[in-house]
C-alpha cells in the first residue's frame, strides 16, 4: 500500500474540507491550505524538472519563510528526498554536507547564497530563492505524488553537531505523523484553531515538528519569521499574531523573562520547550509571570521530536516529566541493565520514530542503534512517579574527589542567582591535576562582574547543593557557545580551559 507523507500532511486537509483555512503566515504573506497545496504541486514539478529523480537527495539551506515548506514537502511528494541543514553554518560544514549527502540540488535563500560554493564540474544545480517564485509560476499545479511506502526514506536531518562533526539521520515517511499523533496530539493537545508560533528553526527536528507536522496534520495555523528569534521579534510576533502555542529552548525563555516590557500573546495556552533541560526557576518564573506553563520535555534529530515530556495539569518544573505514550524509556547502568528509580544511568528509547540510522556512517550508527532500542547519550534520574530529572550528557559528565557531578546540576544553581542570565559548567584540573567543576557564567549586566561577585555565585552554590560540587573557577563571559538549536557547546569550553 502506498503512503506519501505530503499527502498525507497537505492533500487529507484540504480533503477534510480546511483548503480555505490559513496554513501559514510569514513575513511577507499568508497562504492558506488550497495555496499551499498548489505550490507544493508546482514544487514537486520544478524538482522534477531540475532531473532530480527519485530517492535522489536535494540541500534545503532556507530560512522560515513560505518557500520551507513548499520545497520540503514539495520534495517529499515527489519522492526526493529533502535535507533541510541549519541556516547559521559556515561554508566549509556546507561543503562537507554536500559532498557527504551526494545531494543533486541546493536550494537557498538569497541572503545565504555567499556561504554556498558548487564544486566546479559538478552537476549539482543551485536555486536562489528569488529565482524560485518565477520557476513555481511557470510550473503546473497538477502533480502526481510519488507512490512511495510508509518504511520510505523521507527525508533527512543532520545532527546539531554539538559534539563534532554531524551525522545524517535518516527518517521514514511514516515518521512525521507518528510524532503528531503520539505527542501533538495526545500530549500537547494541538487543535484546529491554534495558532502556532516556534522560535526553534525549521531545520530543527525540534521546530520542524512544531511549525510544520503538527500544525499542518491538525489544520491549524503556523507563524513563520525569517529573523532571528530575539526578545524584540518574538514580542512582534506576539503581539501582530498573536499565537495559542509557543516552541522555545531553555535559552530563549531565560531571555524573555530577563526582558521586563516583554509581553505574551493575550490568547497563549501553552508553551513547549526542547533542546536543553528547562531549570526549574526558569519555569516557575514563567508560570508566576504570564499564567501559563511551559511543558518542558526532551527529543532528538534521531527521534525526531520529543519523547518524555511533562503534561497539561501534571507539570513539575526541574523535571522533563513522564515517557509520551507510545514510547518505552529505560535507564540503564555501566552494565547496560535498567537501575532502580533515584539512580542515575543511561537513558535508552524505544519507539516507531527514530530513524533507520546515520547515513555513510555504521560505527556511530552501531554505537547509538541496538535493536529497537537508542542510546540518547544523556543520563537521567526516575523518580517512584515516573518523572525524570536530567543530569547531564554522557560526555559531560564530571568526577570530583571520587564522585559523579553533573554540570546541569551546578549550571542551574547558579543560573537561580538574581544576577545571572546562563552558565556553563565544564572540568577543569587545577595544580595537582585533578579535576573541578569551572563555570563560565553569563550576567544580566555585564557590568556587575567582579571579584565580589564570582566570590558570592560560589557560596549561593555552596549553599545549594552538596560543597563539592560548587565551582572552583568562574569566568564571565558576553556569551556561551552554543548549536543553532541552543545546545550549549561545552566542549568548546573545554578548550579554553
Amino acid at each position: 500500500m502506498t503512503y506519501n507523507a505530503a499527502v498525507e500532511l497537505l492533500h487529507r486537509r484540504i480533503a477534510e474540507g480546511r483548503g480555505d483555512h490559513v496554513a501559514y503566515v510569514d513575513d511577507r504573506a499568508r497562504i492558506t491550505y488550497i495555496e499551499l497545496r498548489d505550490r507544493v504541486n508546482r514544487a514537486a514539478n520544478v524538482l522534477r524538472g531540475l532531473g532530480i529523480q527519485r530517492e535522489q537527495r536535494v540541500m534545503l539551506i532556507m530560512l522560515d519563510t513560505i518557500d520551507f515548506p513548499t520545497m520540503f514537502l514539495g520534495a517529499i511528494q515527489a519522492g526526493i528526498v529533502p535535507i533541510p541543514t541549519n541556516t547559521l553554518l559556515q561554508p566549509q560544514d556546507y561543503a562537507f554536507m554536500l559532498a557527504d549527502s551526494r545531494a543533486r540540488a541546493i536550494i537557498v535563500s538569497d541572503a545565504l547564497e555567499g556561504k554556498v560554493t558548487v564544486p566546479e564540474r559538478s552537476d549539482v544545480k543551485l536555486v536562489k530563492t528569488s529565482a524560485l517564485e518565477a520557476m513555481l509560476n511557470f510550473a503546473s499545479t497538477e502533480s502526481v505524488p510519488a507512490d512511495t511506502h510508509t518504511d520510505e526514506i523521507a527525508f533527512w536531518l543532520y545532527s546539531s553537531g554539538s559534539t563534532g562533526t554531524p551525522k545524517g539521520a535518516m527518517h521514514l515517511h511514516a515518521h512525521l505523523m507518528r510524532t503528531y499523533e503520539l505527542y501533538a496530539k495526545g500530549v500537547l493537545g494541538i487543535r484546529e484553531d491554534d495558532v502556532v508560533f516556534s522560535a526553534a528553526k525549521l531545520f530543527f527536528a525540534y521546530g520542524l515538528g512544531n511549525a510544520l507536522t503538527f500544525p499542518l496534520a491538525a489544520g491549524a495555523t503556523a507563524v513563520l519569521t525569517h529573523e532571528r528569534p530575539t526578545p524584540h521579534v518574538v514580542a512582534r510576533v506576539m503581539r501582530e499574531h498573536q499565537p495559542t502555542i509557543f516552541g522555545g529552548v531553555p535559552t530563549l525563555f531565560a531571555s524573555l523573562l530577563a526582558d521586563p516590557s516583554f509581553q505574551v500573546s493575550p490568547k497563549l495556552r501553552v508553551s513547549i520547550s526542547a533542546g536543553e533541560a528547562l531549570p526549574k526557576h526558569v519555569g516557575e518564573a514563567w508560570r508566576a509571570r504570564f499564567g501559563t506553563d511551559i511543558l518542558d520535555g526532551i527529543g532528538s534529530t534521531e527521534l525526531l521530536h520529543i519523547f518524555l515530556s511533562n503534561r497539561h495539569g501534571e507539570v513539575r518544573y526541574g523535571t522533563s516529566g513522564k515517557p509520551v505514550p507510545g514510547y518505552d524509556l529505560q535507564i540503564r547502568g555501566e552494565d547496560g541493565e535498567p537501575v532502580a528509580d533515584g539512580e542515575e544511568g543511561a537513558l535508552w528509547v524505544r519507539g516507531r520514530t527514530a530513524c533507520v540510522g546515520y547515513w555513510n556512517n555504521r560505527e556511530r550508527s552501531l554505537s547509538t542503534f541496538h535493536g529497537e532500542w537508542t542510546r540518547t547519550g544523556d543520563r537521567y534520574v526516575r523518580d517512584p512517579d515516573g518523572y525524570h530529572t536530567y543530569s547531564g550528557r554522557a560526555d559531560d559528565m564530571l568526577k570530583v574527589g571520587g564522585i559523579w557531578v553533573s554540570p546541569f546540576e551546578v549550571e542551574s544553581a547558579l543560573a537561580s542567582h538574581e544576577a545571572v542570565l546562563e552558565a556553563a559548567v565544564v572540568g577543569h584540573e587545577d595544580q595537582d591535576q585533578l579535576t573541578k567543576p569551572k563555570a563560565f557564567v553569563v550576567l544580566k549586566d555585564e557590568a556587575r562582574a567582579c571579584a565580589e561577585l564570582e566570590a558570592e555565585l560560589k557560596a549561593w552554590v555552596k549553599s545549594r547543593l552538596a560543597p563539592y560540587k560548587y565551582p572552583r573557577w568562574i569566568e564571565f563571559v558576553s556569551e556561551l557557545p552554543k548549536t543553532a538549536t541552543g545546545k550549549i557547546q561545552r566542549f568548546r569550553l573545554r578548550a579554553r580551559t
